[in-house]
């Protein structure tokens, strides 16, 4: 655990800086980083412990969970199958062509189809018309997802947070940080998506319960756009944050979350006391889909 936890002061106008911490789960592994490992862990555990012939999953072009599922399987010694959301395009992006190379199948449907499928294929059975294969919904979705990102607690250390903070899209890990916080512990999803009731229903669906209540909440309007979309100002964060702490981020989640966080703390809505922990999710990869040249890290 030593050395992943990180402090970051953040500068307060008229005031001194107000410090809070940030766990660099992007420096667990090169390729299965982040929130990921945490996610498959317990659909790549089912799927050896019962024999399974291998996992599929679902997701787009530029998909960190479709990057990271390929290189877990492939490492597991589990055949992988990947339902990619749209058209075959005349050149795979680089998350595909990597995830190719790992080993995945890669099956191309219309967005009406994928749809359908990722509606109908139940998380932790057999897929249709895959027979032998496990799966493993878009982002981990499910009970399985969420308990297994319930581990990451182990890689905080315990009684020194009141509240931790990360990036939602499906919710899962949010879900899965509610369902291991240590008794008091408040935990803050800040969305990536448009639509609030979108995540809403995905965290009760998850954890049964309504959102928010005393020890959860979610926080909207730093979507810059809706999910994976980006404007200059987000990218002019990202390249500042690096130069002030050294720190990467993706423009679809954790440079979202460490925005949120940085204006909240300027607008002073936590207590002065209040001991913080944001979750970098990983997802670096994704920044491939950025043309070359806004980003001035790599």
């Amino acid at each position: 655990m030593a050395g992943i936890v990180e402090t970051i002061g953040t500068r307060v106008e008229g005031q001194v800086d107000r410090t809070w911490d940030l766990l660099r789960l992007d420096r667990l592994h090169p390729v299965v980083s982040g929130n990921k490992p945490f996610k498959l862990h317990l659909h790549l555990r089912k799927a050896l412990d019962e024999g399974w012939k291998g996992i599929l999953t679902f997701g787009g072009p530029y998909s960190n969970h479709i990057h990271a599922a390929s290189h877990a399987a492939q490492t597991a010694g589990l055949q992988c199958s990947g339902i990619i959301r749209g058209e075959k395009a005349a050149t795979l992006s680089p998350t595909l062509a990597d995830a190719e190379r790992q080993g995945m199948r890669l099956v191309f449907m219309d967005r009406a189809a994928y749809r359908a499928a990722a509606h109908s294929m139940r998380d932790g059975t057999e897929a249709e018309g895959h027979p032998g294969f496990l799966v493993v919904p878009e982002g981990g979705f499910g009970n399985m997802g969420m308990e297994g990102a319930g581990l990451i607690r182990e890689w905080i250390p315990r009684g020194r947070y009141d509240t931790l903070l990360c990036a939602c899209g499906t919710g899962t890990t949010m879900a899965g940080l509610v369902h291991s916080a240590e008794q008091g512990q408040r935990v803050i999803g800040v969305s990536v998506l448009r639509n609030p009731s979108d995540l809403e229903s995905r965290l009760k669906t998850l954890l049964g319960r309504d959102i928010p209540d005393a020890q959860t909440e979610t926080i909207h309007g730093y979507h810059f756009g809706g999910y994976a979309r980006k404007e200059d100002s987000l990218l002019g964060f990202m390249n500042r944050f690096h130069e002030a702490h050294g720190v990467p981020t993706d423009f679809v989640y954790t440079a979202k979350l460490l925005y949120a966080m940085e204006d909240l703390v300027r607008k002073g809505y936590f207590n002065p006391d209040e001991r913080i922990l944001c979750i970098h999710s990983g997802g670096l990869q994704g920044n491939r889909s950025l043309p070359e040249g806004p980003l001035r890290f790599g």
